[in-house]
C-alpha cells in the first residue's frame, strides 16, 4: 500500500499540511483539540497530577532564590508562586535583602492586574532611567516575545495617565531623557523587518502620536533588526545604534547629545562593550589592521576617543586557545570582566584600564568545576560601584546566590537554594565520546555510581547559536528522574559556545548535520560505556534541540528507545517564511538559495521521514502563544508522521510563548507530560 509521504526532498513544496500553519484556523485548532485530548488521555492521568504537582509546589516554595537587580538603591524583583502566578514585581533594600526574610514592596500585582483588564497578562520588561520615577514596562500576552509598552510610576505604583503607551509589537524602548525614548519597535506600516523586528529607531516625544515620531535610521528590511541603547557612562550623554545585519552581524553607530552619529569602523562580527572613554570587544573573525592580525576570538581594548581620533593600537585582553573560550564580558564600576570556560570549568578575570595601560587580576573565591555564573547588580552601569552577583551550583548542589561587593571583596552568601531532591548515592561524572569525523565531545553525566547496562537515560543537548550548554541544577529532573533512579546526560555539541567560534561554526550551515552526527556519537558511548541500552535512551531539545531530536528520529531510530521534541523548528524548507524565522539564516541558511538548501535538505526531518522505517515513539510539544517559531512546525510534523503509520503524539497548551508556560503550573505540566511519555516509551515503570 502506498504512502502519502508529502513534502519529500524531490518535491519540497508540495506540503498537504500547509493549513496547520494557521495559528488560529478553525481546521488547525479542531486538530490540536483532538491531538491534546489524545495525549492527555495516554499520558495524563492520577500519576500526572501527582507528578505535576510535586514541581509546581517546588517552582513555588517560598525560600526559592528571588534573584534581584538594583535600580538606585533598591533591589527590584519579579516573583512567581501559587498565589501569584502571574507575579509580583517588588523591592527592598541590600540590608533587608540579606535577612532571612526580607519584607518586600509591592510595585505591581500582574495578577491583579491582568484580572482588572480581562488580558493573559505576563510582565516581560521594565525599563527605567537612572534618578528617575518612571519606567516603561513590556506587558506580554500568554509568554509572547510582542508586548504592550506602558508608562509606570515607581513612586504612586501606577500607570501613568496619558503617558507613553505602545499596542502589541516586538520590541522596546529605552529612556533619552524624561520625556523622549528611543523607540525600536516594529509597531506601524512598514516598521517591522522580514524577520518582524524593528526596522528604525525613532525618537518618540512626550504627547506625540507614535506615527509622528521622528525617524532618526532604518535599516533594510533584510537585515534582522535594529535597536537604539541609551549609555549613560560618558561624560555627555550618547546612545549605540546597533544595525543587526544578521544573528552573529551588525553595524554600530555612536549618536551624540545633538544627535550626530558616527558609524565605528570595525568588523561586524564582534561583541563590544563600552563603558565612558573605554571599549572593550570580542572579534568573530580573524581582523587584519596596521600591520598586526588578531585571531578569532581575541578581545581587544583602547580609548573610544583615541580610536574615534584614528588610532589602532589596541590592548589584547584575552586570546584563546582550542578549548578555553570567552563566553561574556560585561563592565561593571569602570572594570571590564571577562568570563571565561577553559576546558568547560569557569574563570573570571578583571581588566582595569588606565591612561598608563590595562592592569589585570583574576576573580578569586569561586569555585572551578560546576556551573558559574557572575554579571553586576546594579540595573545601570552609571550607578554601579562595581557590586557583583554570583550564582555557583552543580548538578547535586542547589544554587547559592553570592554578591562580591566592588568586585574585589570576597564572596559572601546571600541565598541558598533549597535541596528539592534526594542526592543521595548520586554521583557527577564527565566523558567524551568520539564524532563521526574523531572531533571529542563533551558529556556530563549524573546518576547513580557504576554501570548497570540498564539504566533509564534522560539526554539532552542544544548545539546552536554558540550558546553553551551548562551543568546546572535541574529541580524538575532532580526530583522525577534521578531521584526515582534514573541516569541524567548533558551533551556538548558541535554549534554550541563552549570552545569558542570555531566549535560554532563547525555545528552551524551544512555542519548543523555534524553537530547532530554529534548527539548520536554520545547515545552510542553510553551503550559501548555499558551505561545503559539505546532502548532505555529518553532524548530530549527544544527550539534548535528540535531539529536535533527529529533528526535523531529519521537519522538515528536505532539509538533511542523515546523521543521529546519542544517548542521546535522542524520544516527547513519554510522556516524562513514563518514568524522570527528569517532571523536564523546565519544559523542555518538560506532555504531559496539552491546551494544552501542542498546542506538544509540534509537535516530538514520533515522531509526525510520515510515510510517503513523502525522510528522510536516520539511526543512533539509546542504552544499556541510561540511567536519566535511558529507552531506549524510541530504540528506538521505530528501529522505527517500519523499520517504515515508512525507512534507520533502531540501536545499544545494555548499560552507559552517559546517557553513551557505562563506560569509554574503550566511549566510543569508541560514538563511532566513529557517525563511520563518518556518513562512509559522506555519500559520505566516509575511509579514515583
Amino acid at each position: 500500500m502506498s504512502v502519502d509521504d508529502r513534502p519529500t526532498l524531490s518535491a519540497p513544496d508540495d506540503d498537504p499540511w500547509l493549513w496547520l500553519e494557521e495559528i488560529e484556523g478553525k481546521q488547525a485548532l479542531d486538530f490540536v483539540t483532538r491531538q491534546n485530548s489524545l495525549t492527555l488521555d495516554a499520558f495524563g492521568g492520577a500519576a500526572f497530577a501527582r507528578d505535576r504537582d510535586i514541581l509546581a509546589a517546588i517552582y513555588d516554595r517560598p525560600d526559592n532564590i528571588p534573584y534581584v537587580s538594583r535600580r538606585g538603591t533598591e533591589l527590584h524583583n519579579l516573583w512567581k508562586d501559587a498565589t501569584n502566578p502571574r507575579g509580583l514585581w517588588r523591592k527592598t533594600s541590600l540590608a533587608e535583602f540579606r535577612k532571612p526574610h526580607p519584607t518586600w514592596e509591592i510595585m505591581l500585582d500582574v495578577d491583579q492586574l491582568a484580572a482588572r483588564e480581562g488580558e493573559d497578562w505576563l510582565l516581560s520588561g521594565i525599563t527605567t532611567q537612572p534618578g528617575s520615577a518612571r519606567a516603561i514596562l513590556g506587558l506580554s500576552r500568554g509568554g509572547s516575545d510582542a508586548v504592550t509598552l506602558r508608562e509606570f510610576d515607581l513612586d504612586t505604583k501606577s500607570f501613568v495617565a496619558d503617558g507613553f503607551a505602545l499596542s502589541e509589537a516586538k520590541g522596546g524602548a529605552d529612556w533619552l531623557d524624561a520625556d523622549t525614548l528611543l523607540l525600536s519597535s516594529a509597531h506601524g506600516e512598514g516598521m517591522a523587518t522580514s524577520s518582524g523586528y524593528s526596522r528604525t529607531v525613532r525618537l518618540w516625544r512626550r504627547g506625540q502620536p507614535v506615527d509622528q515620531a521622528q525617524v532618526i535610521i532604518e535599516t533594510t528590511a533584510d537585515h534582522m533588526a535594529i535597536s537604539g541603547i541609551v549609555d549613560d557612562t560618558a561624560a555627555a550623554p550618547r546612545s549605540w545604534i546597533v544595525d543587526q545585519i544578521d544573528f552573529f552581524n551588525h553595524a554600530l553607530w555612536l549618536r551624540d547629545a545633538d544627535g550626530a552619529t558616527t558609524k565605528l569602523d570595525l568588523p561586524t562580527g564582534i561583541w563590544l562593550q563600552a563603558h565612558g572613554d573605554w571599549f572593550a570587544m570580542k572579534l568573530r573573525e580573524a581582523w587584519s589592521i596596521e600591520g598586526k592580525t588578531y585571531a578569532a576570538d581575541t578581545v581587544l581594548g583602547m580609548s573610544l576617543s583615541a580610536f574615534l581620533a584614528g588610532s589602532r593600537d589596541f590592548a589584547v585582553l584575552f586570546e584563546p586557545e582550542p578549548r578555553r573560550a570567552l563566553q561574556g564580558l560585561f563592565w561593571t564600576g569602570g572594570k571590564l570582566v571577562l568570563s571565561i570556560l577553559d576546558e568547560l570549568q569557569p574563570q573570571f578575570e578583571i581588566c582595569t584600564p588606565s591612561a598608563t595601560g590595562w592592569s589585570r587580576a583574576s576573580l578569586g573565591g569561586l569555585p572551578q568545576i560546576g556551573v558559574v555564573d557572575i554579571w553586576p547588580l546594579d540595573r545601570h552601569p552609571s550607578e554601579s560601584n562595581g557590586d557583583l552577583l554570583a550564582n555557583v551550583q552543580d548538578p547535586l548542589t542547589p544554587p547559592s546566590l553570592l554578591l562580591i561587593e566592588r568586585g574585589v571583596a570576597s564572596p559572601t552568601v546571600l541565598k541558598q537554594a533549597p535541596k528539592t531532591f534526594n542526592a543521595d548515592g548520586l554521583v557527577v561524572t564527565q566523558h567524551e565520546a568520539i564524532s563521526t569525523d574523531g572531533e571529542r565531545i563533551p558529556y556530563v553525566q549524573t546518576g547513580p555510581a557504576g554501570e548497570t547496562g540498564d539504566a533509564p537515560v534522560y539526554m539532552s543537548a542544544y548545539g546552536g547559536f554558540a550558546h553553551s550548554v551548562k551543568p546546572y541544577y535541574n529541580p524538575s529532573l532532580g526530583k522525577l528522574w534521578l531521584e526515582r533512579g534514573g541516569t541524567t546526560v548533558q551533551a556538548n555539541l558541535r554549534g554550541g559556545g563552549e570552545f569558542g567560534t570555531r566549535w560554532h561554526d563547525a555545528g552551524r550551515l551544512a555542519g548543523k548535520k555534524l553537530s547532530h552526527d554529534d548527539f548520536a556519537a554520545v547515545a552510542a558511548d553510553l551503550v559501548r560505556r555499558g551505561v545503559t541500552t539505546a532502548k532505555r535512551i529518553a532524548a530530549q531539545g527544544g527550539s534548535n534541540g528540535g531539529i536535533l531530536i527529529t533528526n535523531m528520529l529519521v537519522r538515528y531510530p536505532e539509538r533511542f528507545g523515546a523521543l521529546f521534541c519542544t517548542i521546535p523548528l522542524i520544516d527547513m524548507r519554510r522556516y524562513t517564511k514563518l514568524l522570527a524565522g528569517a532571523s536564523w539564516i546565519a544559523e542555518y541558511g538560506d532555504p531559496d538559495k539552491p546551494e544552501e538548501w542542498d546542506w538544509l535538505k540534509s537535516y530538514s526531518a520533515y522531509h526525510n521521514v520515510k515510510a517503513g522505517q523502525p522510528y522510536p515513539p516520539i511526543l512533539i510539544a509546542t504552544t499556541r502563544r510561540d511567536d519566535r517559531v511558529h507552531p506549524g512546525h510541530a504540528r506538521k510534523m505530528a501529522a505527517k508522521l500519523q499520517a504515515m503509520g508512525y507512534e507520533a503524539w502531540f501536545y499544545e497548551p494555548e499560552a507559552g510563548g517559546h517557553g513551557y508556560g505562563k506560569d509554574n503550573k503550566e511549566r510543569a505540566g508541560f514538563e511532566v507530560i513529557g517525563f511520563r511519555f518518556l518513562k512509559d516509551k522506555i519500559g520505566w515503570k516509575d511509579e514515583g
